[in-house]
């Protein structure tokens, strides 16, 4: 059965993205785009009345007229039960605990490639899945199943040759500077060599998770590529 998508992001550009992104992924159909919580609220009573309920909403948490999670708890007074993942730039841990704590699904980091959005929303067809074809009452493996289809899958492997601790060793670095670092700037923090600093900070740009420019030294000197956290 096709998934019934409400997209609820306020600015253009990312709304355009996401759409595009559903449309790619099988089994999902786009009900619809609203940019505040206000018109998400409206899109969701009128697909209700018309008897099209949205089946799954792709929140940002972060709009002009209240924060996502308000819209969420508002939803669910009103008797709306469809599936929520948050799309959003909202890193706070407190935030996180709380869209947990509000029945978010899934939790999907901005900025992000569409890989990584076709793997929330398979992950999410895979829950729907197993859900439907659940007895009318479980037993404790079953339910097991069932809440570990939604549980966030592990990061897919490093490139050959690169390690996780030194993965956040740099990406600590880098969160934790006040200014753009270069290679050989993050290589003495984290005691490397420029080489393997200079390789896992183009690892984390490639992700989307830094941005690199160049930088000169001084009147006439030679650039270097300078990153800094997204």
């Amino acid at each position: 059965m096709t998934v019934r998508v409400l997209v609820v992001e306020d600015e253009a550009l990312a709304a355009e993205a996401h759409v595009s992104y559903v449309d790619r992924v099988g089994g999902f159909a786009l009900a619809g785009v609203a940019r505040s919580a206000r018109e998400a609220a409206r899109a969701l009573d009128s697909a209700r009345e018309e008897g099209a309920p949205i089946d799954l909403v792709l929140l940002d948490l972060n709009l002009p007229d209240g924060h996502g999670l308000g819209l969420l708890a508002g939803l669910r007074s009103a008797g709306h039960h469809c599936d929520v993942i948050a799309v959003t730039a909202a890193r706070d841990t407190q935030v996180v605990r709380q869209a947990v704590g509000q029945g978010v699904a899934l939790y999907l980091l901005k900025p992000f490639t569409f890989a990584s959005f076709r793997a929330k929303l398979e992950q999410y067809a895979d829950y729907r899945a197993q859900l439907a074809a659940a007895p009318a009452e479980v037993v404790q493996d079953e339910v097991d199943r069932l809440l570990g289809s939604l549980r966030p899958t592990a990061a897919g492997p490093l490139p050959k040759g690169m390690s996780a601790e030194t993965l956040r060793a740099v990406t600590a670095a880098l969160r934790e500077s006040s200014a753009d670092l270069s290679a050989s700037e993050v290589a003495e923090a984290i005691g490397s060599s420029r080489v393997t600093a200079r390789r896992y900070l183009e690892h984390l740009a490639d992700q989307g998770l830094a941005d690199r420019r160049a930088r000169y030294r001084g009147v006439g000197g030679r650039p270097e590529v300078a990153y800094t956290w997204r």
